[in-house]
């Protein structure tokens, strides 16, 4: 098994997320995630996709609610936990419809995550930059606090041939797996004890 190197949480980087190997040519040339933390507890994340937006297939924008199985189509992801314990998935879709998941380790003990209130989502579309921007209380996640966790940051692109290209900060060998350990890629300080 290869090392993978940890990227380190910058304030002033955005990050970029690759393609997987095995996805299908895709009008998105490139998508970049910028990660702020105006405050210990938030966590404020900017998809930037750039490329021929005409050519996705984005969910209309509708009512802002909690809503299951959104990876299934265009959906921007991020992953927090940390090494080898729990960790929560988010989903955001450009509908601005989102969902919360805890996992109590890789792909097991999961539970929607019911204590997690909304997650605010904006969106803004042009012909070649299209951009959705989400607000994550990390408070209210039950992570250990003494801890630095691990960020995933990933990208499920739906293009309107219905073929699905996935795209994430590192990937591990073999199929699109966000959940693995290697995915989580971006080391950031853990939420300060109130």
């Amino acid at each position: 098994m290869i090392a993978r190197a940890m990227l380190r949480y910058n304030a002033h980087m955005p990050h970029a997320l690759k393609p997987h190997p095995d996805s299908p040519p895709c009008p998105v040339a490139r998508i970049d995630v910028d990660v702020a933390r105006p405050r210990a507890g938030g966590l404020v994340l900017t998809y930037a996709v750039t490329g021929r937006i005409g050519d996705l297939l984005l969910p209309a924008v509708t009512a802002a609610a909690r809503r299951d199985l959104l990876w299934q189509h265009t959906c921007l992801e991020a992953f927090i936990g940390v090494p080898a314990g729990p960790y929560y998935e988010f989903n955001l879709s450009p509908s601005t419809q989102w969902q919360a998941a805890r996992f109590a380790g890789y792909r097991s003990g999961k539970e929607i995550a019911v204590a997690t209130t909304a997650v605010p989502i904006e969106t803004r579309l042009g012909p070649e930059r299209y951009t959705l921007q989400a607000t994550i209380d990390l408070d209210q996640l039950d992570l250990p606090r003494d801890a630095a966790w691990r960020l995933g940051l990933s990208a499920v692109i739906e293009d309107t041939d219905e073929r699905i290209s996935y795209w994430a900060l590192a990937h591990a060998p073999g199929k699109p797996d966000f959940h693995h350990a290697d995915a989580f890629a971006l080391e950031f300080p853990a939420v300060a004890t109130p």
